[in-house]
Protein backbone atom coordinates (compact mmCIF):
# COMPACT_ATOMS: atom_id res chain seq x y z
CA UNK A 1 0.00 0.00 0.00
CA UNK A 2 3.18 2.22 0.39
CA UNK A 3 3.34 2.41 -3.55
CA UNK A 4 -0.22 3.53 -3.82
CA UNK A 5 -0.35 5.91 -0.97
CA UNK A 6 2.17 7.48 -2.82
CA UNK A 7 0.53 7.88 -6.34
CA UNK A 8 -2.37 9.40 -4.58
CA UNK A 9 -0.89 11.99 -2.31
CA UNK A 10 0.49 13.14 -6.16
CA UNK A 11 -3.19 12.68 -7.75
CA UNK A 12 -3.94 14.93 -5.08
CA UNK A 13 -1.56 17.61 -5.27
CA UNK A 14 -2.37 17.57 -8.84
CA UNK A 15 -6.16 18.09 -8.14
CA UNK A 16 -5.31 20.76 -5.61
CA UNK A 17 -3.44 22.55 -7.93
CA UNK A 18 -6.53 23.05 -10.37
CA UNK A 19 -8.77 23.66 -7.02
CA UNK A 20 -6.59 26.57 -6.57
CA UNK A 21 -5.90 27.92 -9.72
CA UNK A 22 -9.33 27.71 -11.04
CA UNK A 23 -10.81 29.48 -8.02
CA UNK A 24 -7.80 31.81 -7.35
CA UNK A 25 -6.34 30.22 -4.96
CA UNK A 26 -4.72 31.67 -1.90
CA UNK A 27 -3.12 35.11 -1.99
CA UNK A 28 -0.59 37.05 0.09
CA UNK A 29 -1.96 40.56 -0.76
CA UNK A 30 -5.46 41.35 0.64
CA UNK A 31 -8.43 41.83 -1.55
CA UNK A 32 -8.92 45.71 -0.68
CA UNK A 33 -5.13 45.72 -2.59
CA UNK A 34 -5.64 44.45 -5.31
CA UNK A 35 -5.46 45.89 -8.23
CA UNK A 36 -8.56 47.66 -9.92
CA UNK A 37 -7.90 46.77 -13.34
CA UNK A 38 -9.42 43.08 -13.64
CA UNK A 39 -7.70 40.61 -16.05
CA UNK A 40 -10.29 39.07 -18.39
CA UNK A 41 -9.86 35.88 -17.05
CA UNK A 42 -10.97 37.36 -13.30
CA UNK A 43 -13.81 38.91 -15.10
CA UNK A 44 -14.90 35.52 -16.23
CA UNK A 45 -14.21 33.94 -12.73
CA UNK A 46 -16.02 36.81 -10.98
CA UNK A 47 -19.10 36.93 -13.19
CA UNK A 48 -18.93 32.53 -12.63
CA UNK A 49 -18.37 32.57 -8.96
CA UNK A 50 -20.69 29.92 -7.12
CA UNK A 51 -19.76 28.27 -3.63
CA UNK A 52 -21.60 25.07 -4.78
CA UNK A 53 -19.81 24.96 -7.89
CA UNK A 54 -16.42 26.55 -8.53
CA UNK A 55 -16.83 26.40 -12.34
CA UNK A 56 -19.24 26.18 -15.25
CA UNK A 57 -20.75 22.78 -16.27
CA UNK A 58 -20.28 20.91 -20.14
CA UNK A 59 -22.86 18.91 -21.03
CA UNK A 60 -23.56 16.70 -23.78
CA UNK A 61 -27.28 17.00 -24.29
CA UNK A 62 -27.78 13.87 -26.75
CA UNK A 63 -30.86 13.68 -27.94
CA UNK A 64 -30.92 17.23 -28.60
CA UNK A 65 -27.84 16.91 -30.89
CA UNK A 66 -25.75 19.57 -29.14
CA UNK A 67 -23.21 20.55 -26.63
CA UNK A 68 -24.18 23.04 -24.25
CA UNK A 69 -21.55 25.11 -21.98
CA UNK A 70 -23.71 26.49 -18.40
CA UNK A 71 -22.61 28.82 -16.18
CA UNK A 72 -23.77 27.75 -12.22
CA UNK A 73 -26.74 30.51 -12.69
CA UNK A 74 -27.71 28.35 -15.56
CA UNK A 75 -27.20 30.47 -18.36
CA UNK A 76 -25.86 28.80 -21.54
CA UNK A 77 -22.31 31.05 -22.52
CA UNK A 78 -21.27 28.48 -25.48
CA UNK A 79 -22.92 25.90 -27.81
CA UNK A 80 -22.29 23.77 -30.55
CA UNK A 81 -23.76 23.67 -33.14
CA UNK A 82 -24.74 27.10 -33.21
CA UNK A 83 -28.26 27.84 -33.34
CA UNK A 84 -29.61 28.70 -36.36
CA UNK A 85 -26.03 28.13 -37.93
CA UNK A 86 -25.25 24.96 -40.00
CA UNK A 87 -22.25 23.30 -38.40
CA UNK A 88 -19.30 21.98 -40.64
CA UNK A 89 -20.08 18.15 -40.96
CA UNK A 90 -23.37 16.20 -39.28
CA UNK A 91 -23.20 16.45 -35.95
CA UNK A 92 -25.74 13.62 -33.62
CA UNK A 93 -25.97 12.04 -30.54
CA UNK A 94 -23.15 13.80 -28.69
CA UNK A 95 -22.47 10.86 -25.36
CA UNK A 96 -19.69 12.61 -23.99
CA UNK A 97 -17.92 15.71 -24.10
CA UNK A 98 -14.39 16.34 -22.49
CA UNK A 99 -12.05 19.50 -22.66
CA UNK A 100 -8.93 18.85 -24.26
CA UNK A 101 -5.72 19.46 -22.27
CA UNK A 102 -5.87 23.10 -22.52
CA UNK A 103 -9.39 24.10 -22.80
CA UNK A 104 -9.40 25.18 -26.64
CA UNK A 105 -10.80 22.00 -27.80
CA UNK A 106 -13.68 19.83 -26.68
CA UNK A 107 -13.63 15.92 -27.88
CA UNK A 108 -16.96 14.29 -28.11
CA UNK A 109 -18.23 10.54 -29.24
CA UNK A 110 -21.41 10.49 -31.63
CA UNK A 111 -21.85 7.06 -29.86
CA UNK A 112 -24.72 6.40 -31.98
CA UNK A 113 -23.29 7.45 -35.03
CA UNK A 114 -19.67 5.74 -34.93
CA UNK A 115 -17.82 8.65 -34.59
CA UNK A 116 -15.24 10.56 -32.32
CA UNK A 117 -15.15 14.22 -33.06
CA UNK A 118 -12.79 17.09 -32.08
CA UNK A 119 -14.08 20.52 -31.85
CA UNK A 120 -12.37 23.70 -31.43
CA UNK A 121 -14.05 26.18 -29.21
CA UNK A 122 -13.29 29.32 -30.75
CA UNK A 123 -14.47 28.60 -34.38
CA UNK A 124 -17.18 26.49 -33.38
CA UNK A 125 -15.81 23.92 -35.95
CA UNK A 126 -15.33 20.02 -36.19
CA UNK A 127 -11.18 19.97 -37.04
CA UNK A 128 -10.86 16.06 -36.12
CA UNK A 129 -12.09 12.86 -36.74
CA UNK A 130 -12.04 9.65 -36.53
CA UNK A 131 -14.95 6.90 -37.89
CA UNK A 132 -17.45 6.98 -40.47
CA UNK A 133 -20.55 9.05 -39.85
CA UNK A 134 -23.68 6.21 -39.31
CA UNK A 135 -21.56 3.38 -40.16
CA UNK A 136 -19.97 0.68 -37.33
CA UNK A 137 -16.99 -1.73 -37.83
CA UNK A 138 -14.03 -2.66 -36.89
CA UNK A 139 -11.76 -1.78 -40.18
CA UNK A 140 -9.37 0.58 -39.69
CA UNK A 141 -10.61 4.00 -39.57
CA UNK A 142 -14.01 2.72 -38.00
CA UNK A 143 -15.46 2.39 -34.98
CA UNK A 144 -18.54 0.36 -32.92
CA UNK A 145 -20.46 2.72 -30.48
CA UNK A 146 -17.09 4.56 -29.14
CA UNK A 147 -17.85 5.97 -25.58
CA UNK A 148 -15.75 8.14 -23.85
CA UNK A 149 -13.22 9.67 -25.77
CA UNK A 150 -10.74 11.70 -23.96
CA UNK A 151 -7.39 13.55 -25.07
CA UNK A 152 -4.82 11.71 -23.12
CA UNK A 153 -1.75 13.11 -23.28
CA UNK A 154 -0.99 17.09 -21.94
CA UNK A 155 -0.09 17.55 -25.87
CA UNK A 156 -3.71 16.57 -27.19
CA UNK A 157 -2.05 14.28 -29.99
CA UNK A 158 -3.12 11.28 -28.43
CA UNK A 159 -7.02 10.03 -28.62
CA UNK A 160 -7.99 6.87 -26.27
CA UNK A 161 -11.91 5.87 -26.41
CA UNK A 162 -13.92 2.61 -25.12
CA UNK A 163 -15.12 0.81 -28.04
CA UNK A 164 -17.62 -1.19 -26.66
CA UNK A 165 -19.60 -3.37 -29.47
CA UNK A 166 -15.70 -4.15 -30.69
CA UNK A 167 -14.77 -5.12 -27.49
CA UNK A 168 -11.69 -2.76 -26.89
CA UNK A 169 -10.28 -0.14 -25.78
CA UNK A 170 -8.00 1.85 -28.69
CA UNK A 171 -5.64 4.70 -28.46
CA UNK A 172 -5.54 6.96 -31.92
CA UNK A 173 -2.87 8.99 -32.71
CA UNK A 174 -4.65 12.51 -34.10
CA UNK A 175 -1.79 12.59 -36.67
CA UNK A 176 -1.65 9.33 -38.72
CA UNK A 177 -5.45 8.85 -37.74
CA UNK A 178 -4.87 5.10 -37.00
CA UNK A 179 -4.77 2.88 -34.09
CA UNK A 180 -1.23 2.69 -32.37
CA UNK A 181 -2.54 0.73 -29.76
CA UNK A 182 -5.48 -1.79 -28.16
CA UNK A 183 -6.64 -3.66 -24.90
CA UNK A 184 -9.05 -6.52 -25.60
CA UNK A 185 -9.66 -8.75 -28.35
CA UNK A 186 -11.91 -7.40 -31.14
CA UNK A 187 -15.22 -9.31 -31.11
CA UNK A 188 -14.31 -11.41 -28.12
CA UNK A 189 -16.90 -11.00 -25.38
CA UNK A 190 -15.65 -11.79 -22.49
CA UNK A 191 -14.42 -10.08 -19.52
CA UNK A 192 -11.37 -11.54 -18.81
CA UNK A 193 -8.93 -8.64 -18.17
CA UNK A 194 -5.98 -8.06 -19.76
CA UNK A 195 -6.97 -10.37 -22.29
CA UNK A 196 -10.28 -9.74 -22.99
CA UNK A 197 -13.32 -7.25 -22.14
CA UNK A 198 -17.08 -7.33 -21.88
CA UNK A 199 -18.30 -4.45 -23.74
CA UNK A 200 -15.40 -2.16 -22.26
CA UNK A 201 -17.60 2.00 -21.57
CA UNK A 202 -15.07 3.40 -19.79
CA UNK A 203 -11.48 4.07 -20.11
CA UNK A 204 -10.50 7.02 -17.52
CA UNK A 205 -7.03 7.94 -17.48
CA UNK A 206 -4.87 7.12 -14.38
CA UNK A 207 -1.53 7.66 -12.56
CA UNK A 208 1.70 6.89 -14.65
CA UNK A 209 0.20 6.77 -17.87
CA UNK A 210 -2.39 3.75 -16.78
CA UNK A 211 -5.99 3.72 -17.16
CA UNK A 212 -9.11 2.85 -15.20
CA UNK A 213 -11.57 0.77 -16.99
CA UNK A 214 -15.19 -0.22 -16.34
CA UNK A 215 -16.70 -3.16 -18.93
CA UNK A 216 -20.87 -2.96 -19.36
CA UNK A 217 -20.71 -6.96 -18.31
CA UNK A 218 -19.13 -6.89 -15.47
CA UNK A 219 -19.21 -5.56 -11.99
CA UNK A 220 -15.60 -4.04 -11.46
CA UNK A 221 -13.41 -1.37 -12.32
CA UNK A 222 -9.76 -2.42 -13.29
CA UNK A 223 -6.87 -0.33 -13.03
CA UNK A 224 -4.41 -1.19 -15.98
CA UNK A 225 -0.95 0.15 -15.60
CA UNK A 226 0.72 1.86 -18.98
CA UNK A 227 1.55 -1.81 -20.54
CA UNK A 228 -2.10 -2.88 -20.28
CA UNK A 229 -1.71 -4.91 -16.92
CA UNK A 230 -4.08 -5.60 -14.37
CA UNK A 231 -2.58 -3.26 -11.20
CA UNK A 232 -6.02 -4.03 -8.91
CA UNK A 233 -9.46 -4.51 -9.40
CA UNK A 234 -12.08 -2.84 -7.92
CA UNK A 235 -15.20 -4.88 -7.00
CA UNK A 236 -18.55 -2.49 -7.05
CA UNK A 237 -22.07 -3.90 -4.91
CA UNK A 238 -24.07 -3.07 -8.28
CA UNK A 239 -23.82 -3.97 -11.36
CA UNK A 240 -23.89 -1.80 -14.96
CA UNK A 241 -20.70 0.37 -13.66
CA UNK A 242 -20.03 3.55 -15.63
CA UNK A 243 -17.02 5.58 -16.04
CA UNK A 244 -15.50 4.91 -12.98
CA UNK A 245 -12.88 8.20 -12.26
CA UNK A 246 -10.56 8.91 -9.84
CA UNK A 247 -11.74 11.56 -7.46
CA UNK A 248 -8.87 14.56 -6.30
CA UNK A 249 -7.85 11.91 -2.83
CA UNK A 250 -7.02 8.85 -5.17
CA UNK A 251 -10.11 7.35 -4.65
CA UNK A 252 -12.29 5.71 -7.01
CA UNK A 253 -15.95 7.41 -8.23
CA UNK A 254 -18.47 5.08 -9.83
CA UNK A 255 -21.89 5.83 -11.41
CA UNK A 256 -24.34 2.65 -12.02
CA UNK A 257 -26.58 3.31 -15.32
CA UNK A 258 -30.03 1.07 -13.90
CA UNK A 259 -33.35 2.13 -13.38
CA UNK A 260 -32.98 3.18 -9.72
CA UNK A 261 -29.20 4.25 -10.33
CA UNK A 262 -26.68 4.89 -7.81
CA UNK A 263 -23.21 6.56 -7.18
CA UNK A 264 -20.51 4.78 -4.95
CA UNK A 265 -17.32 6.08 -4.04
CA UNK A 266 -14.95 3.43 -2.57
CA UNK A 267 -10.81 3.48 -1.99
CA UNK A 268 -8.52 1.14 -3.91
CA UNK A 269 -8.80 -1.23 -1.09
CA UNK A 270 -12.49 -1.82 -1.77
CA UNK A 271 -13.72 0.27 1.37
CA UNK A 272 -17.24 1.91 0.57
CA UNK A 273 -16.72 5.46 1.44
CA UNK A 274 -19.97 7.23 0.45
CA UNK A 275 -22.78 5.92 -1.11
CA UNK A 276 -26.34 7.57 -2.93
CA UNK A 277 -28.85 5.36 -3.75
CA UNK A 278 -32.07 7.24 -2.85
CA UNK A 279 -35.27 4.47 -4.48
CA UNK A 280 -37.71 7.27 -4.55
CA UNK A 281 -38.58 11.00 -4.71
CA UNK A 282 -36.92 13.72 -6.02
CA UNK A 283 -33.56 12.59 -5.82
CA UNK A 284 -33.73 9.32 -7.15
CA UNK A 285 -31.88 8.87 -10.12
CA UNK A 286 -32.88 7.16 -13.57
CA UNK A 287 -30.09 5.74 -15.32
CA UNK A 288 -26.94 7.90 -14.43
CA UNK A 289 -23.54 7.39 -16.81
CA UNK A 290 -21.02 9.97 -14.96
CA UNK A 291 -20.30 11.09 -11.68
CA UNK A 292 -17.24 13.05 -11.10
CA UNK A 293 -16.04 14.81 -7.83
CA UNK A 294 -15.61 18.73 -8.08
CA UNK A 295 -12.58 20.19 -6.71
CA UNK A 296 -14.84 21.12 -3.36
CA UNK A 297 -15.80 18.47 -2.77
CA UNK A 298 -19.44 18.19 -4.07
CA UNK A 299 -20.46 15.53 -6.75
CA UNK A 300 -21.07 16.22 -10.23
CA UNK A 301 -23.45 13.60 -12.07
CA UNK A 302 -25.56 13.00 -15.29
CA UNK A 303 -29.20 11.90 -14.81
CA UNK A 304 -29.35 10.61 -17.92
CA UNK A 305 -33.11 9.66 -18.43
CA UNK A 306 -33.95 11.98 -15.92
CA UNK A 307 -33.10 14.68 -18.41
CA UNK A 308 -31.29 16.78 -15.90
CA UNK A 309 -27.26 17.22 -14.21
CA UNK A 310 -26.79 17.34 -10.97
CA UNK A 311 -24.57 18.58 -8.18
CA UNK A 312 -24.91 16.72 -4.53
CA UNK A 313 -23.98 17.96 -1.39
CA UNK A 314 -22.17 14.52 -0.27
CA UNK A 315 -22.32 15.24 3.28
CA UNK A 316 -26.12 15.89 3.47
CA UNK A 317 -27.07 13.68 0.36
CA UNK A 318 -29.24 16.56 -0.77
CA UNK A 319 -29.00 17.59 -4.98
CA UNK A 320 -27.65 21.46 -4.32
CA UNK A 321 -27.86 22.43 -8.19
CA UNK A 322 -29.91 21.23 -11.53
CA UNK A 323 -29.88 21.94 -15.00
CA UNK A 324 -33.00 20.27 -16.55
CA UNK A 325 -36.28 19.62 -15.79
CA UNK A 326 -36.72 16.12 -14.10
CA UNK A 327 -38.32 13.42 -16.08
CA UNK A 328 -39.45 16.04 -18.42
CA UNK A 329 -37.21 16.12 -21.73
CA UNK A 330 -36.86 19.39 -23.89
CA UNK A 331 -34.87 21.71 -25.86
CA UNK A 332 -35.95 25.27 -24.35
CA UNK A 333 -33.93 26.96 -22.50
CA UNK A 334 -33.57 25.44 -18.75
CA UNK A 335 -34.14 21.50 -20.57
CA UNK A 336 -32.30 18.59 -21.60
CA UNK A 337 -33.44 15.30 -23.53
CA UNK A 338 -31.06 12.72 -22.76
CA UNK A 339 -27.77 14.28 -20.73
CA UNK A 340 -25.15 11.58 -21.28
CA UNK A 341 -22.09 13.33 -20.58
CA UNK A 342 -20.40 16.27 -18.47
CA UNK A 343 -17.20 18.29 -17.81
CA UNK A 344 -16.42 21.02 -15.27
CA UNK A 345 -14.33 23.92 -16.33
CA UNK A 346 -12.61 25.28 -13.52
CA UNK A 347 -13.51 29.50 -12.34
CA UNK A 348 -11.08 31.78 -14.26
CA UNK A 349 -10.47 29.43 -17.08
CA UNK A 350 -11.18 31.22 -20.20
CA UNK A 351 -12.82 28.41 -23.08
CA UNK A 352 -10.95 28.75 -26.14
CA UNK A 353 -9.14 31.25 -24.60
CA UNK A 354 -4.99 31.20 -23.64
CA UNK A 355 -4.73 29.18 -20.56
CA UNK A 356 -0.84 28.48 -19.75
CA UNK A 357 -1.63 26.66 -16.41
CA UNK A 358 -3.30 23.88 -19.09
CA UNK A 359 -5.11 20.68 -17.49
CA UNK A 360 -4.07 18.39 -14.53
CA UNK A 361 -7.69 17.10 -14.11
CA UNK A 362 -6.76 14.36 -16.77
CA UNK A 363 -3.16 14.60 -17.22
CA UNK A 364 -2.92 13.18 -13.88
CA UNK A 365 1.49 12.87 -12.48
CA UNK A 366 3.21 10.76 -15.21
CA UNK A 367 0.55 11.18 -17.53
CA UNK A 368 0.98 12.23 -20.67
CA UNK A 369 4.67 12.84 -20.40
Amino acid sequence: MRRLAAWEKGLAAAILMVGLAGCGGASKTPSSKAPKKASKVLAWKSRHYNPAIPGDILIADKRNHRILLVTPGKRIVWQFPTPGVKPNRRFAFPDDAFFGPHFDEIITNEEDRQIISIINIKHKKVVWEYGHFGVPGSNPGYLNYPDDALLYDRQGGLITAADIRNQRIVYISRKTHRIIKQYGQTGVYNANPPISYAAPNGDFPAPHRGMLVTQIGGQDAILLNNKGQVVWTLHFPFAYPSDANFTPHGNVICAFYNRHGAIVKMSPSGKILWQYHPKSGSGALNRPSLAMELPNGNILATDDHNDRVIVINPKTKKIIWQYGHKGIPGKAKGYLNVPDGADFLPAGIVPGGKNPLGRTLWSYPGNGG
